[in-house]
């Protein structure tokens, strides 16, 4: 580890007071608590273990000492989510043909894979019609739709993965866009039943290997997606025979100007999977706000991690993940005891606990599928995920810069105190879309999720960045990443104090934050604007 990130954490106490918000986050307390949820016994928090219950009520007798309400559904403090687990059942079959085709059966795992990822964890199409729509993307702010007029109710729409390159879609960093999900939930909406993911390579490419390895395994439903029949993807050849010449066809894809066609083919397929339940839970806890306690600002944080791998190499199976997530299980936690000690708020505060992010961010889609608060009336998610351990920073970096107007309520903050916003620098790792902002933001409400600074006041960016990348290395989803003494908790609580203020403003005002013109989610947050007028 490198030096920079072991100063002790006794010493890494900040104060910062303003006329506005006085706080007093303790970076001592922030390491304490930590290692208590971090330790051995907690099991490396998997959910639906013993781990999951020691944290919760760990979490629910932390909230009662400080004399927060229960904040989950009918006054418990409690969501219950159950996850479905799928496993494939038997070989999926898939057969196409056509007036002016001959067709054929096709071989999985060679030609297609199918799965039926869907509440009844099975899926049949007899003679469906089949639609080519390019990249699948309907883009109103950015002049984009592949689907143009054509009627794809009742068909099997292939799509390419991925989205087309340029700035119209964040140039280096992605969209939502690029995502399965968005695709089957845009297929969905206009009343298609399957997506199939054409794969550019054949069957013995290295792209198609890496669809067809995970094709076999157990997932896990996300609440909420889309209710296809079935999904599953085929590769550049068998999409050729359909009448889909990916190489003639790409260059169009990337203009803007190419418009879904229907196939002269149609197709039969079924698969089924069998289901296991994993029970787990979201916690949330409540300040009621004095004068309009409907609107409600969110902090939230995934409070598991992966739990003990017997497979593990070496002697220690806990993952105790003790920077991912109890940093930020904490910092939530601290987040609630400083907001406790100010003057009631006018709106809402809740403090999410988020379950499942590891699988897939599942306890924040089961949040947002099911909500405890209108998720129109919801005025923001602040998520924490992994706070940075490191000394002063002058960079706040957040995911997803350029989305909305919460960071330019964090920029006005932050040149308060000598710093600046800015993205997170590491296109290539998708981050806007591995925390529990994400699934707050796909269903338009405003989400903000701050990240860790390299920009150090003590050494410059080159030895942050250099700091950052050699822990990240080391620790990230690993028995290592375990709670230290000699971490440096100063840049934490930078953080939290910004973020603190940044909540603070959002609850004692009347203004809503908005999306970007840019930004794909504000056509979700513009559906339910009349419940905020």
């Amino acid at each position: 580890m490198h030096h920079r990130f072991i100063r002790g954490a006794a010493a890494a106490l900040i104060l910062v007071a303003g006329a506005a918000s006085a706080q007093d986050f303790s970076a001592q307390r922030l390491s304490d608590e930590i290692r208590v949820i971090s330790a051995d016994d907690f099991q490396g928090r998997y959910p639906g273990t013993e781990g999951e219950k020691k944290t919760l009520d760990w979490l629910q007798a932390q909230y009662e000492a400080m004399g927060l309400e229960p904040g989950g559904p009918n006054g418990q403090w409690l969501q219950v989510i159950d996850l479905k687990r799928l496993t494939p059942q038997g070989e999926p079959a898939l057969t196409w043909g056509g007036a002016a085709t001959t067709g054929r059966a096709l071989t999985a795992g060679t030609d297609f894979t199918l799965r039926a990822m869907n509440d009844a964890a099975m899926g049949r199409v007899i003679d469906a019609p089949v639609v080519f729509a390019g990249y699948g993307i309907h883009a109103p702010e950015r002049g984009w739709d592949d689907y143009g007029d054509l009627d794809v109710t009742g068909a099997v729409v292939l799509v390419v993965a991925g989205e087309p390159d340029g700035e119209l879609f964040n140039g280096p960093y992605a969209t939502t866009y690029q995502s399965a999900a968005y695709k089957a939930d845009e297929a969905r909406r206009r009343g298609a039943v399957a997506v199939l993911t054409i794969v550019d390579g054949d069957a013995g490419s290295a792209a198609w290997r890496r669809e067809t390895t995970g094709a076999g395994r157990t997932r896990t439903l996300t609440p909420g997606s889309a209710e296809l029949t079935l999904s599953g993807a085929v590769n550049r050849d068998v999409a050729a025979e359909m009448g889909v010449d990916l190489a003639s066809l790409k260059p169009r894809l990337e203009t803007g100007d190419f418009r879904a066609f229907a196939l002269e083919t149609r197709i039969t397929a079924s698969a089924q999977e069998s289901i296991e339940i994993l029970r787990t839970h979201n916690l949330l806890a409540r300040i009621t706000g004095t004068e309009r306690p409907n609107e409600v600002v969110i902090y939230s944080a995934h409070w598991d991690h992966v739990g003990v791998k017997d497979d593990a190499a070496g002697d220690d199976k806990v993952f105790n993940g003790a920077w991912d997530n109890a940093s930020g299980t904490i910092g939530v936690v601290e987040m609630a005891r400083q907001l406790k000690a100010a003057p009631t708020p006018k709106r809402t505060f809740v403090f999410a606990h988020m379950a499942a992010e590891e699988m897939g961010l599942l306890g924040a889609y089961a949040y947002v599928a099911d909500p405890v608060y209108p998720l129109a009336t919801t005025v923001a998610d602040i998520n924490i995920d992994m706070l940075p351990l490191s000394g002063p920073t002058r960079d706040v970096p957040i995911f997803g810069k350029g989305q909305n107007s919460l960071e330019d309520d964090l920029q006005v903050l932050a040149e308060q105190e000598g710093r600046y916003v800015s993205d997170d620098g590491q296109p290539e790792q998708n981050f806007y879309y591995r925390s529990d902002h994400f699934p707050f933001a796909r269903a338009g409400v405003p989400a903000l999720m701050p990240w860790h600074g390299v920009d150090w006041v003590e050494g410059g960016r080159e030895a942050g960045l250099a700091a950052w990348k050699a822990k990240f290395g080391a620790d990230y989803h690993r028995p290592s990443d375990e709670w230290s003494a000699e971490w440096d908790l100063r840049s934490a609580v930078e953080n939290l104090t910004l973020l603190y203020r940044l909540g603070l403003d959002l609850a004692n005002g009347d203004e809503w934050p908005t999306w970007k013109p840019t930004s794909e989610f504000g056509q979700v947050r513009d559906r339910s604007a009349a419940a905020r007028r």
